[in-house]
């Protein structure tokens, strides 16, 4: 079976040429979908033989908290029919790629031991962004394993200040 960023990629192009510049409003929509799309009882529903595909577009639609796009409900739609229902959520991650990088942004996952407050979390992502060289939308999640510090994670790049990772680096200082 080919790969699920393979299948994906094909869709997510589609839907950002179709777009024209403007995908950072379908984003949020998209996303949703995807998040919908990853419920096991949904995929185990939609790929029972006896669901129409019809009734497997209203099932996601409805789960929909707005009125969706029409070019995302023809992606839905297009998705269902050729059976790619498992892979909408690498379709939603492909596409928010793609709307980020025309932007010149990329996602950015801070992981905190502690909750970071607004003004602090203005002034680590001003930090990172001059460190990284480019314009960050990041989120926070806690990681108490973490002891102290933070941990960054943007794209397939890792900065790792916490405690947790001098501690380790210590270790092997110290056994060598």
């Amino acid at each position: 079976m080919a790969e699920l960023a393979t299948i994906a990629r094909p869709y997510a192009e589609a839907l950002f040429k179709a777009a024209a510049g403007n995908g950072a409003a379908l984003v949020d929509q998209l996303s949703e979908l995807g998040e919908v799309a990853g419920n096991a009882q949904l995929r185990q529903f939609a790929d029972s033989p006896k669901a129409l595909s019809s009734q497997v577009f209203g099932v996601l639609t409805g789960a929909a908290n707005t009125s969706l796009d029409p070019k995302i409900t023809n992606l839905l739609g297009v998705v269902i029919d050729n059976g790619r229902l498992s892979a909408l959520p690498e379709i939603a991650a492909q596409f928010k790629a793609l709307v980020n990088a025309q932007s010149g942004t990329s996602d950015a996952t801070v992981y905190s031991a502690f909750a970071i407050d607004a003004a602090g979390l203005a002034e680590v992502v001003t930090a990172l962004e001059r460190r990284f060289g480019r314009k960050l939308n990041a989120r926070v999640e806690i990681d108490t394993d973490l002891i102290g510090g933070i941990r960054v994670v943007v794209g397939d790049e890792v900065l790792d200040t916490s405690v947790k990772a001098r501690l380790e680096q210590m270790k092997v200082a110290l056994t060598v």
